[in-house]
């Protein structure tokens, strides 16, 4: 076996793919980043949230900075049901000093935007234009990326950070389960408010009557919200594309017409860039990796939104990856020390995301009386036990 990989071939250049390359060249290794997208995006999507987890690995990038200047930080969450009783609030003060750093909320776009310029500071190469289309070994130990434009790439191995629908997964895995669509559709934006309304600091999330609703005012008056409608059919992206803003903004009016304000006029308010995404997550995979090819993130082990740590786990992942490849000399060895100390983390919370989501499905009036009684008692017990997520350190792995 190749005792020193030289070249690390990188699919995609979301947040896993860039937070890799870092990591890799502090580790001493070479890599190039090939993204299927003819350029960068960075006012596509809609926001995440930053738990202090992942937090703490852009801090240990030098960049924590940067994400906390472009984000918002966030107080905590309140919870509240569709006739407006608040039902739980789950605070986030005293985060920096149990766990180094502090929540914060950012636009998908920005985030991206500061991982793509400290990777080009650094003189790591970005590729655009470059959709995967074959994987093959090359010579002893080594591979080659072909891509739809005739161009080929070479390296010691190539790792797949291209998300839920990785293309790297299906060629490198053709018999993998595809990605589980959980019958919500996530839709979301940013609109300007009156500065005066709202601000508090924290995430209000809605049990509407109808959808699930959650938003955070910033005190300048923009508003960054989403919803959660349940679709019992699975939507085409070409359906999604398709469809103007103005039917999906009358479907989330019916939706959320009868929620307490300020939800409606959030809705009202918007023209126009009502995103929306379905809610996947990915069964879970017997093997990441094979011969000189790891996925990584959504690829690997894809959550649903639910949780707020997707986003976190991508960046965890890229910092136990690069360890293991600088501790273990072989990469095929290193690829399984990697799936041995990730996966039972992040297929917990996998699991978690999924058991939230189904929460935000529910209508039938007693199963509604139901969830309002017990959820209280859940939020207490879950603010208490989420030590085990934000206390993570990806460094010490």
């Amino acid at each position: 076996m190749k005792t020193s990989p030289r070249k690390a071939l990188i699919i995609g250049s979301g947040i896993a793919g860039p937070a890799l390359a870092l990591f890799l060249q502090k580790a001493g290794i070479e890599s190039e980043i090939y993204e299927a997208r003819p350029g960068p995006e960075d006012e596509a999507g809609a926001f995440l949230n930053l738990a202090p987890n992942g937090m703490n690995v852009l801090k240990s990038l030098g960049i924590g900075q940067p994400v906390e200047t472009g984000g918002f930080p966030v107080k905590g969450m309140m919870f509240f049901n569709g006739e407006g009783r608040r039902l739980g609030v789950v605070e986030n003060e005293g985060e920096a000093d149990r766990f180094g750093s502090r929540s914060v909320v950012i636009k998908r776009g920005q985030l991206q935007k500061v991982l793509r310029e400290e990777v080009l500071r650094r003189n790591i190469p970005v590729h655009y234009g470059k959709k995967l289309t074959d994987i093959r070994p090359t010579g002893f130990q080594g591979v080659t990326a072909h891509f739809a434009d005739g161009t080929t790439a070479e390296g010691d191995m190539l790792i797949g950070c291209d998300g839920i629908h990785s293309r790297t997964r299906r060629l490198t895995f053709p018999a993998a389960p595809e990605p589980s669509y959980t019958g919500l559709v996530d839709c979301g934006g940013f609109v300007r408010c009156h500065p005066a309304l709202w601000s508090s600091g924290y995430m209000h999330m809605t049990f509407g009557k109808k959808a699930f609703f959650g938003y955070l005012a910033k005190p300048d008056g923009e508003v960054y919200w989403f919803s959660n409608v349940a679709v019992s059919d699975e939507p085409a992206e070409e359906e999604r594309r398709a469809v103007p803003d103005g039917p999906w903004k009358d479907l989330l009016l019916e939706r959320h017409g009868e929620d307490p304000e300020p939800i409606p006029a959030i809705l009202r308010a918007m023209s126009s860039g009502i995103g929306r995404w379905p809610i996947y997550d990915l069964p879970s995979l017997p093997r990441w990796h094979k011969g000189p090819v790891c996925l990584i993130g959504d690829a690997a082990h894809a959550t649903s939104p639910h949780a707020g740590q997707g986003a976190s786990l991508a960046l965890e992942d890229a910092a136990v990856l690069a360890r293991c490849l600088r501790e273990v000399p072989d990469f095929e060895g290193a690829f399984a020390l990697f799936q041995s100390r990730r996966r039972e983390r992040v297929e917990k919370l996998v699991q978690q995301a999924r058991r939230i989501g189904s929460r935000k499905a529910v209508t039938h009036p007693i199963a509604l009386w139901f969830r309002d009684l017990i959820l209280p008692f859940f939020l207490k017990r879950s603010a208490k036990s989420a030590a085990w997520v934000y206390a993570y350190k990806a460094d010490a792995m």
